[in-house]
């Protein structure tokens, strides 16, 4: 099996890539020193994909009483910059060169790292690194984007307040959003089929799924996209959004009557929610998602039905396989 598969197919992929997870990082929590965690603050750094990881890592963190923040690598190229007591690096390849170089330049830093497999390039420069052992991914990150998130949920019980989350269980839930949201995910694409534009939106670890998907929608699909914090959406980003543009919503919030408003408007929009009392309607498609576990649990779930749907516009353009087509030669080490 090659490392690189289809989108849809790294997608069928990740309940056996999170349960593979679960095992391989509990074990290595259970030899690590989160002290430094513990005290924080911790900066937790990421480009592209591993930086939603790092947003929805964070806002987690603080839910359960550490002092987290999320930033892109390029914010600590200053190396005089003392921004936290512990760094933990996410890099989905673990071969980013932004979180490796910002790691390379605090050798002696309180530092973690996550990424797909050890011996990658993130692992030289970090005193810890976590293997997410997720395997097979495909292009845009899938299997590998899931990992991060369950291994920075673990790790989040372990150093902080504990959610009482069975962790073990992922697997099998996500099977189940998996086949439970096949349906409404393609019904949800038909309605963003053609726009424009989608903007994503979500607060606190929703805020890094609705990142996560932006880049997806682009990286995928190739149409441009955004992420907005929910309440930000309403302070003037909207008011571009027409009949030509989308909007796809993360939350059992605000983001309700958002989806709402905008459907009435004459926007197409998708919600992605735990809420059970809102349908279907006009210009809206609600896409049901169990809760699991509030904050990241919940991320991890509700990101399964924006790649459903994102697999399908990408197959109707024609792009079944993510190639990037301005690659650059200086984002990734090699190994």
């Amino acid at each position: 099996m090659t490392d690189r598969v289809p989108f849809r197919e790294a997608i069928a992929l990740q309940p056996a890539a999170l349960d593979t997870c679960f095992n391989a990082v509990s074990k290595r929590l259970e030899m690590l020193d989160l002290e430094p965690v513990r005290r924080g603050p911790t900066v937790l750094v990421g480009i592209g994909a591993s930086l939603y990881a790092a947003v929805v890592a964070a806002a987690q963190m603080r839910a359960q009483g550490l002092r987290a923040f999320a930033l892109p690598g390029t914010d600590l190229y200053d190396a005089s910059v003392d921004a936290g007591e512990a760094y933990i690096a996410f890099s989905a390849s673990g071969r980013s060169e932004e979180p490796a170089r910002a790691m390379e330049l605090r050798p002696t830093a309180h530092s973690y790292g996550i990424a797909k497999a050890d011996g990658t390039p993130i692992s030289r420069v970090v005193r810890h690194m976590i293997a997410t052992e997720s395997g097979v991914d495909s292009g845009p990150n899938t299997t590998s984007y899931l990992g991060s998130l369950l291994s920075a949920a673990l790790l989040i019980d372990k150093a902080g307040r504990s959610s009482g989350t069975n962790w073990g269980q992922i697997s099998g839930r996500a099977e189940i959003v998996l086949k439970q949201t096949r349906a409404q995910a393609d019904k949800a694409a038909k309605l963003l089929a053609g726009k424009k534009s989608i903007d994503c939106v979500g607060a606190g670890t929703a805020l890094g799924t609705a990142g996560y998907a932006a880049l997806l929608i682009r990286e995928a699909a190739r149409v441009a996209a955004q992420d907005w914090d929910t309440l930000n959406f309403l302070h003037g980003p909207m008011e571009p959004n027409d009949r030509g543009s989308g909007v796809l919503l993360f939350g059992n919030g605000r983001e309700v009557k958002l989806a709402q408003d905008l459907a009435g408007f004459g926007i197409p929009s998708v919600l992605v929610t735990a809420r059970t009392d809102i349908a279907d309607g006009d210009n809206l498609v609600v896409i049901h998602v169990p809760a699991f576990s509030e904050g990241i649990g919940d991320a991890i779930l509700q990101a399964i039905p924006a790649q459903l749907l994102i697999a399908t516009l990408s197959e109707d353009a024609g792009l079944p396989v993510c190639e990037f087509r301005y690659r650059q030669t200086d984002t990734k080490r090699d190994i």
